[in-house]
């Protein structure tokens, strides 16, 4: 499998991070998972191709597929909705070519996704500074809609220092990217969708393995790059920028 590098377009001021932010703690590994981290790289990834497999056996598509009618209204109706069209945006190259109402860059894309659930994710304005990724989620934690449980389609993904925005070569720019979860297989492994340097496309993160890219040498990507290496520092793995979910259902 090709290891696609994904860094984030949030140069706009809409995304990017003006302070930074806390990270909320993620949950400790129960004493199996500190075990299968103890295993071997041969081991574990024998093991997560074999979830893998059963997963889709399991599921048996890789994506959310849900149609409109029967669906406005609910709850999982929008969740349904906002899923539906950001699949319908992975591989579009520039926003502006699909609406010129919000900014080509990742907090654009999410809220083009959640409107068609509904949602105006920024409805509730910007404090001095605040950037629409920081915006969100201040208003996701207001609400309550934070959350580090198992996440579903149609949850928000927040990521930290995804890039060097003040240019001052420190990780300290804080909040600096968002995306829509898609799916999450058995193993763990979650499929997320967002603007990234190329256009809009699929990404994983493992957060069982936050800092593993790849189960052995040819094993299945838990967690895609997010983070260019420069300036002498070493790329970054999604799982390990990661900050939180948020569910749309408290949005």
């Amino acid at each position: 499998m090709r290891c696609v590098l994904l860094v984030p377009v949030c140069l706009l001021v809409a995304c990017a991070g003006s302070a930074p932010a806390r990270r909320p703690a993620t949950p400790a590994p129960s004493s199996g998972l500190v075990e299968s981290r103890a295993a071997s790289t041969e081991e574990v990834a024998r093991a997560l191709s074999t979830t893998v497999e059963v997963a889709r056996l399991v599921a048996g598509a890789s994506s959310l597929r849900a149609s409109r009618p029967g669906f406005a209204g609910t709850p999982s109706g929008a969740a349904a909705l906002i899923v539906e069209r950001a699949v319908q945006l992975v591989g579009v190259k520039q926003l502006g070519r699909v609406d010129r109402s919000v900014p080509d860059d990742c907090s654009g894309f999410v809220r083009l996704a959640y409107l068609e659930g509904g949602i105006d994710l920024v409805n509730h304005g910007f404090l001095n500074g605040e950037n629409a990724v920081s915006a969100i989620y201040r208003r996701a934690q207001d609400r309550g809609a934070i959350h580090q449980r198992r996440p579903r389609p149609g949850d928000l993904a927040f990521f930290q220092e995804t890039y060097d925005r003040n240019r001052d070569g420190k990780r300290n720019d804080g909040m600096t990217h968002i995306a829509v979860v898609e799916t999450m297989e058995l193993d763990g492994t979650v499929t997320f969708i967002h603007r990234g340097s190329k256009g809009i496309a699929r990404s994983r993160m493992n957060l069982l393995f936050p800092r593993t890219h790849r189960a052995g040498q040819s094993g299945p990507v838990l967690n895609d790059f997010l983070r260019a290496a420069a300036k002498g520092q070493r790329a970054w793995l999604t799982g390990e920028l990661f900050v939180g979910f948020a569910s749309p259902l408290a949005l």
